[in-house]
């Protein structure tokens, strides 16, 4: 470039270009007839508004969880200053200090002259916090979100605004925290259950062609589940064939055909997590590898073969706790605080719990993955340090990594027992595009989580209280969300199952028109399902079932429940 010189021309000759057909994705410009059934809208209803506060606009309170909030321009969102309340002593617990993505590795599998370049790092090159995009409300986050305006600095120092980049909800999709039923006990009738309640932190960023959704979700049993979602286009390929029976052998080069003229090319996701995991105290924290060994049995000695015995490890140093995850060679992964310990004498610890995961297979000197050596292991624990966040170093632009990456960080092999530790996690995956995947590609997610093991003293979530039909009272909503439920003249038969009501032009949703609805009376004139099955207490009242006789009967009327 000095020297204004053409050193070389590269040409691989004309490739049609693709047409536009099926490729609009805008929902007011779609004209195509889609044969899917509609699905009414809905929304959690939540009539004494959110649980959550959101203090000084970072402080998050929440049930029994207490942390900090961030929008950052490398890592999008960053959690910190997480702590859990323990349950039977109202003691506020440390757990991690700082949580955050920090990098993104997305490695393209083509090796021809114009692709064999294209190995992005979407964090340290691109930012997260500067790609993110404004979060649309009941489609990204539902009704009750609280929202969080991200400020960052352009290339030239001015400020950036990018409102609402991060939202908080309460997630309740039907799910059971626990329950229990005594089956085996005559003459008893105990049954117990608590919904499943969820704090949940999201982000979602735009970095060129790909979407992320970013959630760090929080349950009351103490368990944080991080899960990281693609979506958004493809990078593809031009190509001049238009079936795969013309492609012969030339399929497999670079990825399979998805449209006319059009090659989805192959390629990984991988983000690699940073956790600086405190348990209790930073400075005395160790990590521990429980292993799952399996041990034969001697002829004769029991009527089984074999059985499973767990041993724990500590890694003593950091090369200790450089891990590739195997099925065939199961482990348990503790960071644990030794010097804080249970009634039992266990230490105090969270678990990680990675889900589905896949490794890199690319050669480590193959120059893509130098700079991406943090994904040669799916785990690794280093001695804290203030300058080691990211992964693939400080400075990522021409960075070729020898130097600067996780890999080297790790391989000076540091004490990291009882010590202040950072525990990193890569979770990724294999994309081999396919048809449905164009033009916009459902999403794909991944995660793992961190679980207390021996943190709290027995199930920190056994006294939280149950849900009763009592506590939902009426509210006002507007009218158009009601869609079924708005006042009408109903004709006979008009409510039989299957029959959508007759919505008259005056009952029909005017902006700004409310109603109260008492929902949950409306909704309940016959017995459902589930409130005729034999349970031990009657969902209005709160109080004991009467006996199974009285129970037996068609319809039920829905008293007014006490003051």
């Amino acid at each position: 470039m000095d020297k204004l010189e053409i050193i070389k021309i590269v040409d691989n000759g004309p490739v049609p270009v693709p047409k536009s057909t099926g490729t609009e994705y805008r929902h007011g410009f779609l004209n195509e007839t889609v044969h899917i059934d509609r699905v009414n809208p809905m929304s959690m209803e939540q009539p004494d508004g959110p649980s959550f506060k959101v203090e000084d606009g970072y402080l998050v309170k929440w049930a029994n969880w207490k942390f900090h909030i961030k929008p950052d321009q490398r890592a999008g969102m960053i959690i910190s200053q997480a702590s859990v309340r323990d349950s039977k002593t109202g003691e506020a617990r440390s757990v991690m200090y700082k949580g955050f993505a920090s990098e993104l590795y997305v490695p393209y599998m083509d090796p021809e002259e114009g692709w064999y370049s294209k190995a992005f790092m979407d964090a340290g090159e691109f930012g997260l916090g500067p790609t993110s995009m404004p979060l649309v409300p009941l489609n990204d986050c539902p009704r009750n979100a609280y929202y969080i305006d991200g400020i960052f600095a352009s290339p030239k120092g001015d400020p950036i605004l990018q409102p609402n980049m991060i939202c908080l909800f309460e997630r309740y999709a039907g799910d059971t925290s626990w329950r229990h039923s005594e089956i085996l006990l005559p003459g008893t009738n105990i049954r117990e259950s608590r919904a499943k309640v969820t704090l949940v932190a999201r982000m979602a960023c735009s970095v060129g062609n790909y979407d992320y959704t970013f959630d760090w979700e929080f349950q009351m049993d103490g368990l944080i589940r991080v899960t990281v979602a693609a979506s958004g286009m493809l990078m593809v390929k031009g190509t001049p064939y238009t079936n795969v029976q013309d492609l012969g052998e030339k399929e497999a080069d670079s990825g399979p055909l998805i449209s006319e003229n059009v090659i989805g090319v192959v390629h990984d996701h991988f983000i690699t997590f940073h956790l600086d995991i405190d348990i209790d105290d930073p400075a005395n924290n160790s990590f521990v590898k429980v292993h799952l060994e399996k041990q034969r049995l001697p002829p004769g000695e029991s009527r089984r073969k074999s059985y499973l015995k767990v041993k724990k490890y500590v890694a003593k140093t950091e090369k200790d706790a450089q891990i590739k995850l195997s099925m065939y060679d199961p482990y348990e992964f503790h960071l644990v605080n030794p010097t804080r310990r249970s009634r039992l004498g266990n230490p105090a610890g969270y678990k990680l719990v990675p889900g589905a995961n896949a490794a890199s297979l690319l050669d480590h000197d193959d120059p893509p993955q130098i700079r991406g050596a943090f994904t040669n292991n799916q785990i690794w624990v280093t001695r804290y340090n203030r300058s080691e966040q990211w992964a693939g170093g400080l400075l990522m632009y021409q960075s070729r990594g020898e130097d600067t990456t996780l890999q080297v960080w790790s391989d000076r092999d540091r004490s990291i027992e009882n010590e202040d530790i950072v525990l990193w996690y890569t979770l990724g995956f294999h994309h081999v595009p396919c048809q449905e995947d164009f033009p916009i590609m459902p999403m794909i997610a991944a995660s793992f989580e961190l679980k207390p093991v021996n943190f709290f003293e027995s199930n920190p979530i056994l006294g939280i209280t149950p849900f009763f039909e009592k506590d939902l009272q009426a509210h006002t909503i507007p009218l158009r969300a009601q869609s079924n439920y708005t006042n009408q003249t109903k004709k006979p038969n008009q409510n039989r199952p299957g029959t959508k009501p007759n919505l008259n032009q005056q009952n029909r949703s005017r902006p700004g028109n409310t109603k109260t609805l008492d929902f949950y009376r409306r909704t309940r004139s016959k017995p459902s399902s589930h409130e005729t099955a034999d349970t031990h207490r009657n969902r209005t009242t709160g109080e004991p079932r009467k006996t199974r006789v009285e129970r037996k009967r068609q319809h039920r009327t829905i008293t007014k429940p006490p003051p």
